[in-house]
């Protein structure tokens, strides 16, 4: 990895914290594009103390907005990007809609990783080959793309709506990597695992579970391998366009094979988002 610069969401804490110190460890210039300031810049401060290069991009994922103005400020700041990791998440309680008007665990989970991977591809095309890896989740199984109520407006459940998040995930690395195609450029997702790390909890996580459950979780270096894995291993620079568990590709649920349901979700989410891709020109 040294000589490549990398871009990660979320890596302030727990997966994507472990994550940047191992591609660091690889000698890999790490961007760090986080919401809380004070936990970036102590991770900024990790990586440089490894000898590596680091730099710190504060943006909150819930807003559109923030997300479109961190992309302009990585361009205004490097001048290549290898490998982009989405990797913040989140799921919540009680549905929030954003300034967007956007259901938060979609806003976060997808909406905002589909719109920095957008504003950020043609720095990738001109620095190829590189990576655009995507953390999704086993949970993918458990949803659909709600057409009718993608905001949750009834009925809402936050694991049912973490799951169409997910689902949202897969579905949008399947369409990029058939847009991506012969440029040089891949993009393949992952389940990192039920990871114990500061994810926001919901409904569900009774006490009972944090208290004897959470020591059998994964731990954030073991749940960042896969990621690490598909952002440097050369086993992969020819792979795109798949899902993987513990390194291994792995067979998502029957909607997120769907191409048709792919297509859906790239244009929904130029549709939310006010937006028309060159590539979709």
């Amino acid at each position: 990895m040294k000589g490549r610069t990398v871009l990660i969401t979320g890596a302030n804490r727990g997966m994507g914290r472990a994550t940047a110190l191992a591609l660091a460890d690889q000698g890999a210039k790490l961007v760090l594009l986080c919401r809380d300031e004070a936990q970036g810049r102590a991770v900024v401060n990790e990586i440089q103390a490894r000898g590596a290069d680091a730099d710190l991009l504060i943006a909150d994922l819930r807003s559109m907005r923030e997300v479109r103005a961190a992309a302009q400020e990585f361009r205004n700041r490097h001048d290549a990007l290898h490998v982009l990791i989405n990797n913040a998440g989140a799921i919540h309680a009680e549905r929030r809609l954003t300034e967007d008007r956007v259901e938060e665990t979609f806003a976060v989970n997808h909406l905002a990783h589909f719109l920095l991977t957008v504003e950020l591809l043609d720095l990738m095309r001109e620095s190829a080959p590189a990576r655009i890896v995507s953390v999704s989740s086993e949970a993918h199984k458990r949803g659909w793309m709600r057409w009718h109520d993608l905001h949750f407006k009834s009925d809402y459940k936050p694991h049912r709506a973490y799951a169409q998040a997910k689902l949202a995930t897969i579905l949008f690395t399947r369409e990029l990597a058939r847009r991506l195609d012969g440029t040089r450029v891949t993009a393949n997702c992952l389940h990192p695992g039920v990871v114990a790390t500061g994810f926001e909890e919901a409904e569900g996580w009774t006490s009972f579970f944090r208290r004897f459950a959470k020591p059998f979780l994964t731990q954030p270096e073991h749940g960042a391998k896969t990621t690490v894995y598909l952002a440097s291993s050369s086993d992969v620079e020819a792979v795109s366009g798949a899902y993987f568990i513990n390194c291994k590709p792995a067979r998502p649920s029957g909607f997120g094979r769907d191409d048709g349901l792919a297509r859906r979700v790239w244009t929904t989410s130029e549709t939310i988002l006010g937006m028309r891709t060159a590539s979709a020109a």
